[in-house]
């Protein structure tokens, strides 16, 4: 039987109703910049594609060969760098969440 956890973070309901399964990740991407340091507000095209997010909820892992659960590499509120392309998009709660799977996050960011 598997014995990991989900986690998830406890604000918002649709997490109460949403777990990734397997290896998923799901995430909430950061904010564009839409105005540079200067105070120049920028056009969407643009902002560029943000590759920046914070973990929201991830799943138990996934099952190897030998029957263990490999973990997920990342913890609910990290904040990672995606891929370019890539990930689902999961509407909750008319927020727009991605899934990702562990392997194709490219990395987090240390404090």
């Amino acid at each position: 039987h598997l014995k990991t956890k989900c986690a998830i973070l406890p604000a918002g309901q649709a997490f109460k109703r949403f777990l990734p399964l397997f290896d998923r990740v799901l995430v909430e991407r950061v904010a564009a910049e839409k105005v540079t340091k200067g105070g120049i507000m920028l056009p969407e095209k643009s902002q560029g594609k943000v590759l920046q997010a914070t973990v929201v909820a991830v799943g138990p892992g996934s099952r190897v060969k030998n029957g263990d659960v490999h973990p997920v590499n990342v913890q609910v509120g990290e904040t990672i760098l995606l891929p370019e392309y890539g990930g689902t998009k999961v509407v909750l709660e008319d927020k727009d969440y991605y899934l990702f799977r562990d392997g194709d996050i490219l990395g987090k960011y240390t404090a």
